[in-house]
């Protein structure tokens, strides 16, 4: 599949995601822990096709471009694929088609059985293979995994071109583990280490190779790890591949378990409750603040101001904890200082974070961008709401500061002529044209279809302002500052 080039023409943004394919059926499938994901196809593969999103990603870049299982050479066959119930072990049921073994003899389709159970936790990509032949008679089989790593920044995967890109390389250290290593033009050098348990027959710097001799009825094990890093210890084996997975389980449990429970009548209700349950926390991210909601998989798998706080606003009744983390992450990356190529104002809440090596060269401006006009007041709005749900006036408290600044910038720099309306016109050239939740860049438009120019007040914005005022005195009157209350 090829990638488009971006064209930018009037009120289009470059950084707009190109439509150069379809998701249809069969679907992706998805892993995710904290800054890491892992997005593969219905087989479990990462095909490193281009256009494709597929890979595994750590901090806004695929350290994992490929990945991909042949059993003697050949694509096996697709049984089922379950991301189970609470998302954190996809399971693939595989097994060979009609071929020849590794010896020369007939090998009827579905004799061999292969299931995949991978994981992705603290950074790594797990993976368990499990080989049985189901046949009376022995059989030779090799599997094969191909892989590489291109270290492409996420925006490169989403269509954006680069003139220049660092440089890469691989190195095989030992029998059992490879090393990528990307150093980029940031200066940061970006490493995968790929190994596997058994050694296997072969192992270079693209592929690992396992000759299996299987008596009829006879089963083994291969275990795989892609650490999203140099090599931390020496090798990987099926005891820490366990522990990582109870740890992974538990640590989904922990965080989900934080939710009320609710339950209906009807199984199919519940099974949604249960399944929502689950994405939203395979979503959340512990930061240094607490928890947070990331936007989505795989383009917005980072932190955005206006997704984290309406997650954390629907959540509220369920799990407050959410709002907690969203409101002291959000205080402690305020602006505090006017940067006009990040749409930067004093009190001005973050839009979008990002970690990969064009957000720190600046070819993109969302490392720290701060360009949604909503953001603001709706941070307000949740301490309120937050205040109303918990009582919890000591976080109040101590992100009070954060909360005047917020209403400062709201008067000032939201509503630079003083009409009353808060408004937007952006002050990066290559930042959001617009900055509400519709941020496309032909999104605001006249009833005659001609596109808006700045600046713009949103409807919508104008009642976020209103309901952060009034949520805004009931704080102030809560800390004892009545003055303030009364002026609010």
């Amino acid at each position: 599949m090829a990638v488009a080039t971006i064209q930018t023409s009037e009120g289009e943004s470059q950084f707009r995601i190109e439509a150069t394919g379809a998701f249809r059926e069969p679907r992706t499938r998805v892993l995710k822990h904290d800054d890491t994901f892992a997005v593969l196809n219905q087989f479990g593969d990462i095909l490193g096709e281009s256009g494709s999103p597929d890979g595994l990603y750590h901090r806004d870049t695929r350290h994992l471009s490929q990945l991909e299982l042949r059993v003697n050479g050949n694509r096996p066959l697709l049984l089922s694929a379950d991301p189970g119930e609470d998302n954190a072990l996809l399971t693939v049921d595989l097994a060979n088609p009609d071929m020849v073994d590794a010896d020369g003899a007939a090998l009827h389709r579905e004799l061999i059985y292969i299931n995949r159970r991978k994981f992705v936790w603290q950074g790594a990509y797990n993976e368990l293979l499990l080989v049985h032949n189901f046949d009376l008679a022995p059989h030779a089989v090799t599997i094969g995994l191909r892989f590489a790593a291109d270290f492409v920044d996420v925006f490169e995967v989403r269509g954006q071109e680069r003139p220049r890109r660092g440089t890469s390389s691989v190195e095989r250290l030992s029998s059992d583990t490879v090393l990528l290593r990307y150093c980029g033009l940031d200066g940061v050098e970006r490493y995968t280490t790929l190994c596997f348990e058994p050694a296997p027959a072969r192992l270079d710097t693209w592929g690992a190779e396992f000759k299996l001799k299987l008596n009829g009825g006879e089963g083994t094990r291969i275990v795989l790890r892609a650490y999203c890093g140099s090599p931390k210890e020496d090798g990987w084996d099926i005891r820490r591949y366990y522990r990582a997975l109870r740890s992974s389980r538990h640590g989904l449990r922990q965080a989900s378990g934080r939710a009320a429970s609710l339950e209906g009548s009807n199984a199919v209700f519940n099974e949604l409750v249960r399944r929502s349950v689950a994405d939203l926390y395979m979503l959340m991210t512990d930061t240094p603040h607490g928890p947070y909601p990331y936007a989505g998989i795989p383009w917005y798998s980072t932190v955005f101001g206006r997704d984290g706080i309406i997650t954390a606003l629907l959540t509220l009744w369920t799990d407050p904890t959410i709002a907690k983390g969203v409101l002291s992450f959000l205080a402690a990356e305020q602006a505090t200082e006017i940067d006009p190529e990040r749409d930067a104002e004093p009190g001005k809440i973050l839009h979008e974070m990002r970690q990969g090596e064009m957000a720190r060269l600046g070819e993109v401006p969302f490392a720290r961008y701060y360009g949604s006009v909503d953001a603001t007041p709706l941070f307000v709005m949740l301490a309120g709401a937050y205040y109303t749900r918990t009582g919890d006036l000591d976080t109040i408290r101590g992100i009070w500061p954060n909360i005047q600044a917020a209403l400062q910038w709201i008067d000032t720099y939201g509503d630079p002529d003083h009409d009353g309306f808060v408004e937007y016109d952006s002050q990066s050239a290559a930042g959001l044209t617009n900055q509400g939740w519709k941020d496309s860049g032909d999104a605001i438009f006249h009833a005659d279809g001609e596109l808006a120019n700045g600046p713009i007040a949103l409807c919508e914005v104008q009642g976020y302002v209103y309901a952060a005022k009034r949520y805004a005195a009931e704080l102030a009157g809560a800390l004892g500052d009545d003055t303030m209350a009364m002026r609010l």
